[in-house]
């Protein structure tokens, strides 16, 4: 192997908190290559994040503290360099690429013009940097790309934003670029461009890429070595195949073991009686139509999952549904009364049955408010359990139901990872005990093993309770255990619907087909495979 573009030595990081030292990474090393692409894989609160921003000097001290190690770049120790040198190599030599692009994207500033900040901040020519910027915004797969440089990040989907932040990070041709969940948010066939043209940037370039995740679908695709991380240690390392098919950990093996679309697919009961029965919804915005015509049916008990990219109207489609948005014509029958035309008050006491887990946790959670008082909130709201001796169990029992436990209570989101967060937006949404929960991209900021946790638990309630779930996502690993029926949409419309088997065993639409054929496997053999047929078809 060639000497290490970036070494990793011994790195330990404390985190000291009111209640006590947290020890979030432990004496960690790694290294990386020009060329070479390095995944880091483990669960939420792992010490994955942290260990990367150490090395873009972006951890707050205090409450962090860098107890040891170092970390060599071009022959300096970057714990060791003062700010100005750090803040130089930031962007230009090394770059990251955030979990959540709506926290590092500046609202009151054009996305365009943020992007062009990336070269003009190192000197580089307005004009030079807007061509730069022009080219990448079409690379990542922004529509209208010159129209985009004029909009602000509210007006992009989640996966748009994550695509503006990928071409931002990628203006310099930075010699390292730390991806941190880079694809998260990003439906299978952007995913895929988005992989590619990494990959194809680092072919051009000799780039490094440190790829943070918990998808092995990702690492299968990309990655040349891995790391496991567990509760701030590396468990295990090596390189990718090999450590798919002989892991040595224990907790290596309970992670391929989670990894989804192995599971037997699931069938609709034909006798549950019907839910909810919308007709010919359609929305506008503007002269863009985000719905057409959109029908469904959901029965008590069942599982439909919405699949489509981003921009294809799924989360209109749940908004709509919801009322958070008005929808121009259409109705939507819930136990026969039409949401769309309900009055306000007969409204919140529906809503009480209906629940939504929203894609960005961040967005959904108030900061202001502990976990204890974001779950219980609905509980004042409805009038319910008014034994409020009793509300602190329940939430306790409801966190652990989805794998946090007793010590979060009191803690504010900020004080958690962005899985942890969403699995706190999970319980909020169950503690009503709702008849029907919409999941918007509930579990694509999960790791595996959680993700399955929290599959399981949304199966076991839509058993025994008969609670029904619309699931919108991109992830069809999830989809396919998950859902017992299956609607595809493109453009605001319905291209595709069916019993899951039949969409994922014999797909009917292109459109679908091209989805399918874009689904990562976490067999790095498998993947390889598809990767050469497709290739080669």
């Amino acid at each position: 192997m060639s000497e290490p573009l970036l070494s990793v030595k011994n790195l330990s990081v404390d985190f000291h908190t009111a209640r006590g030292t947290v020890h979030a990474v432990k004496n960690v090393s790694w290294s990386i290559s020009r060329g070479e692409t390095l995944a880091i894989l483990g669960e939420s609160g792992s010490g994955k994040s942290v260990s990367a921003n150490a090395v873009m000097n972006l951890l707050d001290i205090p409450p962090a503290e860098i107890v040891s190690g170092e970390i060599i770049y071009e022959g300096k120790d970057l714990l060791k360099v003062d700010y100005e040198t750090h803040r130089a190599l930031n962007g230009k030599k090394i770059a990251m690429i955030f979990q959540d692009p709506l926290g590092h994207l500046n609202p009151v500033y054009t996305v365009g013009w943020q992007i062009v900040e990336m070269m003009t901040a190192h000197g580089r020519p307005a004009d030079m940097a807007r061509a730069r910027a022009l080219e990448l915004i079409k690379r990542v797969g922004i529509p209208e790309p010159e129209k985009a440089m004029g909009k602000y990040p509210h007006q992009f989907s989640g996966g748009q934003r994550q695509r503006l932040m990928i071409a931002m990070a990628l203006m310099l041709k930075p010699d390292i670029l730390i991806a941190d969940e880079p694809t998260t948010a990003l439906d299978v066939t952007i995913q895929a461009e988005v992989l590619a043209l990494l990959k194809e940037l680092q072919a051009e370039t000799g780039m490094a890429l440190v790829l943070i995740t918990h998808d092995l679908g990702v690492v299968a695709e990309i990655a040349d070595r891995v790391v496991v991380m567990n509760k701030g240690e590396i468990v295990e390392a090596g390189l990718t195949r090999e450590v798919y098919h002989n892991p040595k950990h224990a907790y290596t093996r309970k992670l391929i073991d989670a990894a989804p679309g192995k599971g037997e697919i699931k069938l609709l009961d034909p006798a549950a009686p019907l839910l909810l029965d919308a007709k010919k919804l359609n929305k506008t915005y503007g002269s863009f139509a985000a719905l057409k015509d959109v029908s469904l049916t959901l029965a008590r008990g069942q599982s439909l999952a919405v699949v489509g990219e981003s921009g294809s109207g799924k989360s209109t489609l749940a908004r709509t549904l919801l009322r958070l948005e008005e929808a121009d014509s259409g109705e939507a029958l819930w136990k026969g009364r039409d949401l769309i035309t309900m009055g306000r008050s007969e409204l919140l006491g529906v809503r009480r049955q209906i629940q939504m887990v929203f894609q960005d946790p961040t967005q959904s959670l108030n900061p202001r408010m502990s976990v204890y008082q974001l779950i219980a909130e609905g509980w004042d709201i409805h009038k319910l359990m008014p034994d409020k001796s009793k509300r602190r169990a329940k939430v306790i029992e409801l966190l652990e139901q989805v794998g946090l436990s007793a010590e979060h209570v009191d803690r504010y989101p900020h004080q958690f990872s962005g899985g942890q967060r969403q699995r706190i937006a999970i319980a909020r949404a169950l503690a009503l005990e709702p008849e029907l929960i919409i999941c918007d991209e509930a579990v694509s900021a999960l790791d595996v093993s959680i993700q399955a946790q929290v599959i399981a638990l949304l199966d076991d309630l839509r058993q025994r309770l008969g609670i029904s779930f619309l699931f919108i996502a991109h992830d069809l690993g999830v989809v396919r255990d998950f859902a017992d029926t299956v609607i595809v949409m493109k453009s605001g419309e319905i291209v595709e619907r069916g019993p899951t088997a039949q969409i994922f065993e014999a797909p009917q639409h292109p459109y679908t087909q091209r989805l399918l054929a874009a689904n990562l496997d976490p067999d790095p053999d498998v993947q390889a495979e598809r990767r050469a047929s497709l290739t080669h078809g």
